[in-house]
């Protein structure tokens, strides 16, 4: 077989890819109930796991280039498969398309998340702003009262 190394990788993606996804969906619902802790505790995984698939990536279209040099097509999925006898390349044909399948659905959750994290940080940023306007407002309720804290200590002591 002469796609094995380059199935390899893919399988280690796929795999990788899992795992990510179901990290991913932890860190979504992390967002959504606003864990902050929890948020921090998957990061690190999350990022492993990212750098992890990067590096698959990396291998495997490196793998692709080598293995189109020596069949002597272009360096394409679809390259591959013409030259590669059928049941390969329905094979191969059939991995690709699982790779694709599961790099949308990482993408979607990553977007999704990315929205739930820009989302929090709009509504963190507009109440931010209300306080700090509400502070300067002579007349709002986080006005300076002018009442100087010693004597309220003293009074209670």
């Amino acid at each position: 077989m002469k796609t094995r190394e380059l199935q390899t990788l893919w399988w280690d993606w796929l795999s990788t890819s899992e795992r990510l996804l179901r990290s991913l969906y932890e860190q979504t619902a992390a967002l959504t109930l606003r864990d902050v802790a929890r948020v921090e505790r998957i990061q690190p995984e999350l990022d492993s796991m990212m750098a992890k698939i990067r590096e698959l990536d990396t291998k495997a279209v490196a793998c692709a280039q080598k293995l189109a040099e020596e069949l002597d097509t272009e360096a394409s999925l679809r390259g591959l498969l013409r030259v590669l006898d059928k049941a390969e390349a329905q094979q191969l044909q059939g991995l690709g398309n699982r790779v694709t399948v599961a790099a949308r659905n990482v993408q979607a959750v990553l977007k999704k998340n990315r929205t739930l994290i820009e989302n929090e940080m709009t509504y963190i940023n507009g109440s931010l702003t209300l306080i700090a306007k509400a502070a300067v407002d002579a007349k709002g309720p986080f006005r300076n009262a002018g009442v100087p804290s010693a004597v309220l200590v003293d009074q209670a002591a």
